[in-house]
């Protein structure tokens, strides 16, 4: 009797389940359609997704790399697959800067649009039990709603809008645009350019990472603490006299910022210009707080300030009216 009412139930089940209806998945609010169909492709062998999807952004960038020559430098056997950091250091250490893309698809089709393809990182199992795989971003097409990638074997994976929707957001939607030094992300915010730029001047060096800087700060003209980073990379790139200018950019778009106030402090100091020194660290000086550590710092400036030797300073550009 119990085989045959689980017998009878059956059907009904099945048409419960047929009368599910998933709800239509809204597509990118961009209407364009593009593929980077010059964008390589490198085959992974298993588990190691990783540097081939490595290799495909670097390639795209015109290095000639190979998937297998990037095995040692970002592969972990004993986790069968590579960290998101690892991958981020490999791109530094082959003269290309990684930028975290923005968490949206309207954000990757704009990297698409400008030429930049974009590694992602996917889940394709469940919440519960993660399936992690990187991939490359490489075409969206409106007029069909999927996207194209460079994924495992497949040189064009389409995915439907759903899918690829599911899978990158079961990785919290994290993805890589690695571009030459001195090309930003088509969509960034000033801070995540400012840390990826930091994050790459001590292994590219100063002097690679200075287009960076110059194009962030003709993007946002009015962010101190971009103009702050922009100067700290022109000093040590030994260009003091742009870098007086971003220190005073810094300032003038927030004339409270100590950390600005005290370097250009002493990059003045390092030219002689004592008393133009002083004029730009004393309003931080007034008004940093006690216990704040940035005190101690303003207060080591101020005393090297106290015992330098005034003579001719050796900037140009110096007198200019110092803002509180």
């Amino acid at each position: 009797m119990l085989a045959t009412r689980i017998a009878l139930l059956l059907p009904l089940l099945v048409l419960a389940a047929g009368c599910t209806i998933l709800a239509p998945v809204e597509p990118p609010a961009v209407a364009a359609s593009v593929e980077l169909d010059a964008v390589p492709f490198f085959p992974q062998d298993r588990y190691q997704c990783g540097p081939a999807a490595l290799a495909t952004v670097l390639a795209a960038t015109g290095l000639p790399v190979s998937a297998e020559a990037l095995v040692d430098d970002v592969y972990l056997p004993a986790r069968r697959g590579s960290l998101q950091a690892e991958l981020a250091a490999a791109a530094r250490r082959h003269g290309r800067v990684p930028f975290p893309v923005a968490a949206g698809e309207e954000a990757l089709v704009a990297e698409l649009l400008a030429g930049h393809p974009v590694l992602v990182l996917q889940n394709l199992g469940l919440d519960s039990l993660p399936r992690w795989h990187y991939a490359v971003v490489v075409g969206y097409r409106a007029d069909e709603e999927h996207w194209v990638l460079r994924s495992g074997r497949e040189r064009r994976r389409r995915e439907s809008l759903r899918a690829f929707r599911r899978h990158w957001q079961g990785a919290d939607r994290w993805g890589l645009v690695v571009l030459p030094p001195g090309q930003l992300p088509a969509v960034a915010d000033a801070r995540d350019v400012v840390d990826a730029l930091a994050a790459a001047e001590p292994v590219l060096g100063a002097e690679a990472i200075l287009p960076g800087w110059t194009q962030a700060s003709a993007r946002w003209p009015g962010d101190a603490d971009l103009a702050f980073a922009a100067a700290n990379g022109l000093r040590a790139a030994g260009r003091a006299q742009a870098a007086l200018r971003h220190y005073r950019r810094a300032i003038a778009n927030d004339p409270q910022h100590a950390a600005a106030r005290n370097n250009l402090a002493d990059l003045l100091l390092a030219y002689d210009c004592v008393g133009q020194a002083r004029a730009a660290l004393a309003p931080a000086l007034a008004a940093v707080d006690d216990d704040d550590p940035l005190r101690l710092v303003l207060a080591a400036t101020a005393l090297e300030i106290e015992q330098a030797v005034s003579t001719a300073c050796r900037l140009e550009n110096t007198q200019e009216e110092m803002q509180p």
